[in-house]
């Protein structure tokens, strides 16, 4: 019994996704208070009618700074809030399989598929208000529809996937290949991209492989910035969305899954299969009410059927950038995925033409956001204004520029000359705080421009911004003859990546599984706990393998739980078998460096991880600061070992098993 949801300061729904039973659930506490002669209540009215004294109660709270985070009602169901900025989320758990750490990562990875989805135009709540809940009825559940789904994908690959459990990259370890990969995505696809006259204005900035949900290669241009952990793991989410990996299906004949045949043929292409059939996305209703003699409202979203998309229309997306003069969250491009086999997918970013624009509007922004808060902390005055000097002349030159390419500027234009009159002129209040209002106004219409330019069909100039359908299916053609040879190798690959037998039991008895992460680089290595119908891990398909899975998943719970309390090293027996955490720091040589305390984190905090809020990349700037002129590596180590075995060996393990494993590939995939 799930519930998720997002909300504006005056309670009006801007999205929500429910499952089946709390569906239901509503639907009784709801139908039956119906009055007669009338019909069943929209759901969405009998979501907002539940969740509206909640949301009133919060944001009151919030404005009497005595606000709350979570509660639990008397029949034990879990409610997380979180507000960023004017959106209030809610995610609810009311059947005991979520813990309350559990709905605060789904709220705060929410907001990051959203943020990839719209960029800037999250920093104002009117803006992006406007986008969740479009006019339009069509397009407004259509979206809706879009995020529910991402969120529905999200859900799936963090029960199933070791990757997404840990947030780190999984990359396929087959050196040969992947090498050849990489250069043929550099010096033919790419180059032949960014060549063609066919290209629409845009430029091919990273190009990858995926394997399911694993990295075979990946290849950034010169130019190009590098792409963060957080941003490729949304990416994954997206591609998997569009094209969902269904095990069954997608790997080949069971003949070539067996395990003695993988090991012996690392380096051997796999048999040949002509058929090239492209995968089709599924589609799955999220609401089927039981009863057919309730009639939904208009916007019920089980009431539209909503049409795939266009494979040759690309994706907006929104990433990080990262240049020498600082860092620009939500940058625009475009994302191409295009399938080259069930579960073998890949995938083009491009650059935006325009996209200088995304930069100057982020920077501007980025000032005036800086003014507003030294004017609340009471630090205005002339000397904290001269930097805005810099920027007026700045920002008049932008208006003359966004005037010649056509893009509709005069609100911008309206905002910052009143502004100018209140700061600079001698009669005005100059930097007070009656300029905070104003800065708010300024913040407003930069987004607004931001949304005009690259969240609309159309760009500036109205020409076609895309790569062309034909270049493209040039493009996926070429990756499919250079992978056709194996690709079925590289199925079987994707579920056997690392197997135990590459760690002898000579070298480490009692070891049964590991999980592995560089979170300097963003990647982890760990053997597979793959259990389906056809392809099972090394512990089989009985109840140890589901038990063993099962502890890895709490284990990296708790390891959480007790890295946001300070704590870098965990051991613990349960039953039979006996775990251990462990998280340290190293130089660029290898040096283990001294360890030293870990900021202890409250309780309410963003949870720990990369996905949607990068904990690991402030742990490193905490822990660098001691380190001045040496690049510091963090890593992580989780290892289950049989019981029997005395712990000083164990310990002794993990040293040596830290040391070996980035030892069977040094490919700079990232």
């Amino acid at each position: 019994m799930k519930c998720l949801l997002i909300a504006s300061e005056s309670a009006e729904m801007l999205f929500y996704w429910t499952d089946l039973e709390f569906q239901q659930n509503i639907q009784e506490q709801y139908g039956a208070s119906q009055e007669e002669g009338h019909g069943f209540p929209a759901f969405e009215d009998s979501i907002s009618t539940l969740f509206a004294p909640i949301i009133i109660s919060f944001s009151t709270m919030v404005t009497e700074a005595d606000s709350y985070t979570s509660f639990t009602t008397e029949n034990n169901h879990i409610y997380v809030l979180h507000q960023f900025d004017e959106c209030l989320y809610i995610a609810v758990n009311g059947d005991g399989e979520e813990k309350e750490e559990d709905l605060r990562r789904k709220i705060y990875v929410m907001n990051k598929m959203i943020e990839v989805l719209f960029g800037m135009v999250t920093l104002s709540g009117n803006l992006l208000r406007k986008e969740l809940r479009a006019q339009d009825t069509e397009q407004r559940l259509r979206l809706w529809k879009h995020l529910q789904s991402l969120l529905e994908t999200y859900s799936h690959l963090r029960e199933n996937d070791q990757s997404f459990l840990v947030e780190a990259v999984e990359r396929l370890i087959h050196p040969t290949l992947c090498e050849q990969c990489i250069e043929f995505l550099e010096r033919r696809l790419v180059q032949q991209i960014n060549s063609s006259v066919e290209r629409g204005g845009e430029e091919v900035l990273h190009a990858f492989i995926l394997v399911h949900t694993k990295l075979l290669a990946f290849y950034s241009s010169r130019n190009a910035s590098i792409l963060s952990t957080s941003d490729l793991l949304a990416l994954i989410i997206m591609a998997q969305n569009m094209y969902p990996s269904n095990v069954d299906v997608d790997d080949p004949s069971p003949e070539v899954q067996s395990g003695d045949s993988l090991s012996n043929s690392t380096d051997k292409p796999s048999p040949t299969d002509k058929d090239s059939k492209k995968p089709v996305r599924g589609s799955t209703p999220v609401f089927e009410f039981v009863d057919p003699d309730i009639q939904m409202a208009e916007d019920s979203l089980s009431t539209l059927e909503v049409c795939p998309p266009d494979p040759a229309t690309p994706h907006k997306v929104f990433l990080e950038v990262s240049q020498k003069d600082g860092l620009y969250p939500m940058m625009p491009h475009s994302m191409y995925c295009l399938p080259l086999w069930p579960g073998i997918t890949l995938v083009l970013l491009t650059k935006f033409p325009h996209s200088g624009v995304a930069m100057s509007v982020y920077t501007f922004w980025e000032a005036f956001a800086k003014l507003e808060k030294r004017l609340n902390e009471g630090q205005g005055g002339s000397t904290r204004g001269q930097p805005m000097h810099e920027v007026r002349s700045k920002l008049d030159k932008f208006l003359k520029t966004l005037a010649l390419n056509g893009i509709q500027s005069s609100q911008l234009q309206n905002v910052w000359t009143e502004f100018k009159n209140r700061a600079f002129s001698r009669g005005g209040p100059g930097f007070s705080r009656d300029l905070i209002p104003w800065c708010k106004h300024m913040k407003t219409q930069l987004c607004g421009i931001y949304r005009q330019c690259f969240l609309f069909d159309s760009g500036p100039d109205d020409t076609p911004r895309r790569l062309s359908p034909g270049l493209q299916e040039r493009a996926q053609t070429m990756v499919q003859e250079k992978l056709m040879d194996w690709k079925d190798f590289l199925l079987v690959k994707s579920k056997r990546n690392i197997t135990m037998v590459s760690y002898p039991l000579s070298d480490f008895p009692g070891l049964v599984h590991f999980i592995c992460v560089d979170r300097s680089s963003g990647q982890m290595i760990a053997p597979s706990l793959s259990i389906t119908e056809r392809t099972t891990s090394e512990l089989g398909k009985g109840p140890v393998a589901q038990y063993i899975k099962n502890k890895m998943w709490s284990l990296v719970s708790t390891t959480r739980h007790y890295l946001q309390k300070g704590y870098s090293t965990l051991t613990l027996r349960d039953g039979d078998f006996y775990f251990c955490y462990f998280l340290w720091f190293e130089n660029e040589t290898g040096f283990k460096l001294e360890a030293k305390d870990i900021p202890i984190m409250p309780k309410d905090s963003a949870p720990i991880g990369v996905l949607g809020h990068n904990y690991y990349r402030k742990l490193l700037r905490y822990y660098s600061k001691n380190h001045p002129g040496e690049t510091v590596k963090c890593y992580e180590l989780l290892t289950v070992h049989l019981g029997v075995i005395p712990t000083e060996i164990i310990l002794q393990h993990c040293r040596q098993l830290a040391s070996k494993l980035w030892e069977p590939s040094r490919n700079p995939l990232l």
